[in-house]
């Protein structure tokens, strides 16, 4: 005991232990009988308090400027997606539109086959249409090889939209009917009249650019909606092809004779399945 009081530095360490302790069970006590903390505590928790407050502010604008910044990235990566997807969408309804008109002509095509007697049939495709000859011309993928020869029907949808005019090895020129060529080779075409004897007439092309059965003498008897087919006077166009329907029926630019006006049966705006109709029999 005498040397561990005379050991300055072990006696010095045990009373400032003692004196901590002091200070902690008596801070202690008047913490738990005071209803406010003392004045140096109180201004310390304040310090505290407010320097956490300015430190979050920065931290959470940063906080929230990283999570407004991870958003826009997510919704720009969602925006880009939804715009593939849509534009895959435009594209498979697209596909899926053209196949259907595809699927249509030929169906028309094989219900064909089955009222042309006398005449077979050669399907083929649509390979070139110029923009400045869209309503005369048109180019198909078959030709004499396939038995195609000039002056041959061509329908498409049910009905006619011209016949052929040029043919080379492996293609054909096709003039439609509605082409605005005044040299062209017109159809020849009859319809039934409601006293039933038969109207003869051609197809012509309006100002407008639609089709007109003129030439006709009897045209009042020709009612809205009947049908007008080919003659098969003239050409290589068998007699029975469909053309189309009676829309109206006024009186021409001089007034002098009638103007049917056709609704025209044939897919004349976009064909890409065609029909070539020609004879059976040998020339």
């Amino acid at each position: 005991m005498k040397k561990f009081l005379e050991n300055k530095k072990l006696l010095s360490a045990f009373i400032i232990v003692i004196v901590i302790l002091a200070v902690l069970g008596g801070s202690v006590s008047l913490r738990n009988k005071r209803k406010a903390p003392l004045l140096v505590q109180s201004f310390g928790n304040d310090v505290v308090a407010i320097g956490s407050r300015i430190v979050d502010i920065p931290l959470g604008l940063v906080s929230g400027g990283l999570n407004n910044v991870n958003q826009i990235l997510n919704a720009q990566s969602e925006n880009d997606h939804l715009k593939s997807q849509v534009t895959n969408l435009g594209q498979t309804k697209a596909r899926n539109s053209t196949l259907e008109a595809e699927n249509k002509q030929l169906r028309s095509a094989l219900k064909l086959k089955d009222t042309l007697s006398g005449y077979s049939l050669v399907d083929a495709s649509v390979i070139s249409r110029s923009s400045d000859t869209w309503s005369d011309l048109l180019v198909i993928d078959k030709g004499s090889t396939s038995g195609i020869k000039k002056n041959m029907a061509v329908m498409c949808g049910g009905g006619v939209i011209g016949r052929i005019i040029e043919v080379s090895a492996a293609s054909s020129k096709v003039e439609l009917i509605t082409t605005s060529d005044t040299s062209a080779n017109r159809f020849s075409v009859q319809a039934t009249a409601s006293n039933g004897k038969s109207v003869h007439g051609i197809i012509t092309v309006t100002s407008s650019g639609g089709l007109a059965f003129t030439q006709v003498v009897d045209s009042r008897k020709l009612k809205q909606g009947t049908r007008v087919y080919t003659s098969g006077m003239g050409g290589n166009s068998p007699k029975g092809l469909l053309i189309g329907t009676v829309a109206e029926t006024t009186r021409d630019s001089f007034g002098l004779s009638d103007l049917i006006k056709i609704n025209p049966a044939g897919e004349i705006n976009d064909p890409s399945v065609v029909t070539v109709v020609r004879r059976k029999v040998a020339d």
